[in-house]
């Protein structure tokens, strides 16, 4: 278990050193700047200064006293959450709702509930790593089933399930993204949305939703949460506010049966979350803001995917593959056979592009080294456009 702690560690401790590139190299020479394609990170120039500036001045001007001092959360954020789950179709209410610092620090609270060291949490394969490395700090063993173009398999689901459940043995939770997949990008069909949650209501088991990303929608059709079709009470839903409005709010929220909502205040260990904060974001998002919002977000990360999804048919080789996602920050290209992503990326590097190499997206070590995650989501579209290419010229130097 250790192991796959220092494993996921030494992953992210490379991330940060990708994210800010060194200046200069070993012998002091200047180190030519790379343009990385290999974080999901939100684009500056769509946050809403001029708004958040208003409405942070509103909330000081005429709710100082309430925001400013020990308080709870602010209950109208609550509500807004409420409402948006209802028109999707979850019956919703709000003391099923916790707001919390982001979805990461719900993904973190929920092993403290429902894990003891040596249970099992099945995950998908490749998965966000952020969340899973914090279910394996818990202690939790591990159970994989693949993603692949429609989304997790929930075939090789069902055999997991009915061979633990011969076991005797019981998974804590179910952890997928279902919605414009990370780091894949693909999106779990409608039919295999209905078997999976018909199999966590058949074994008992919950499902953690991962929808970090499903208000970016650009093309296809939606289709319903998983909390939507759950009509016993076994999704347990998660969304952020990091991907539709900005990152550094650090505002997040759950949606769970009541007896789960309770028990993860318990273990939120500063209580509810700033009433300031919450005031603020309640302000912007009211009267439809948000969704106006919403709407150019989609429109401009629309127009930065089809840049690289054109760049990569005309750069990549025609052996590699990829799926064109709806949705989301990520494109997942798996490479032409022979091909080793560590080694493309050492090539690219060297070009002045980088990538996230599939590796860092399974908890097992020895996958992955066949595909690649590019991040449309932060670079311009002329600087995706020169990734792509360089990274495409750096096929021909393997």
């Amino acid at each position: 278990m250790s192991s796959t702690v220092d494993r996921l560690t030494d992953l992210f401790a490379t991330r940060v050193r990708e994210i800010v590139p060194p200046l200069f190299g070993a012998a002091g020479e200047p180190v030519r700047p790379l343009i990385s394609l290999a974080y999901g990170l939100a684009d500056p120039a769509l946050f809403p200064r001029a708004e958040l500036i208003a409405a942070a001045t509103q909330v000081l001007a005429y709710e100082a006293s309430e925001s400013l001092n020990y308080a709870m959360s602010y209950p109208g954020l609550t509500d807004q959450i409420v409402a948006r789950l209802q028109a999707e179709g979850v019956d919703a209410q709000p003391e099923q709702v916790l707001v919390g610092y982001g979805s990461g620090q719900i993904l973190a609270l929920l092993p403290e509930i429902f894990v003891e060291p040596g249970d099992i949490v099945i995950i998908e394969g490749p998965s966000f790593l952020g969340a899973v490395k914090r279910f394996v700090q818990s202690g939790a063993r591990l159970i994989t089933v693949p993603v692949d173009e429609h989304g997790m398999n929930v075939t090789v689901l069902a055999d997991v399930l009915r061979r633990l459940a011969a076991e005797g043995r019981r998974p804590k939770f179910i952890y997928t993204i279902p919605t414009f997949h990370n780091p894949t990008g693909v999106t779990l069909s409608l039919d295999r949305r209905r078997q999976l949650v018909a199999l966590a209501a058949e074994y008992g088991v919950p499902v953690v939703e991962d929808d970090a990303y499903i208000d970016l929608r650009f093309s296809g059709e939606p289709l319903p949460s998983l909390a939507a079709l759950d009509q016993a009470g076994w999704v347990i839903r998660i969304g952020t506010y990091s991907k539709i409005l900005a990152p550094g709010l650090r505002i997040g929220w759950v949606h769970a049966r009541r007896e789960i909502i309770d028990r993860l205040l318990m273990v939120k260990a500063e209580g509810t979350t700033g009433p300031f904060i919450t005031r603020v974001v309640a302000r912007y998002c009211a009267d439809g803001r948000l969704e106006r919002h919403i709407t150019e977000l989609r429109r401009h990360y629309a127009a930065k995917c089809h840049v690289m999804v054109s760049a990569v048919q005309r750069h990549f080789p025609a052996e590699a593959h990829f799926v064109r996602p709806e949705g989301g920050f990520f494109i997942w290209v798996t490479l032409p056979s022979g091909v080793s992503a560590q080694s493309l990326l050492t090539a690219a590097r060297a070009r002045g592009a980088e990538f996230l190499p599939g590796s860092a997206c399974f908890a097992e070590p020895g996958q992955g080294d066949n595909a690649i995650r590019l991040a449309f989501s932060l670079q311009s579209s002329e600087r995706i456009e020169e990734a792509i290419a360089a990274i495409g010229a750096a096929f021909g130097d393997l």
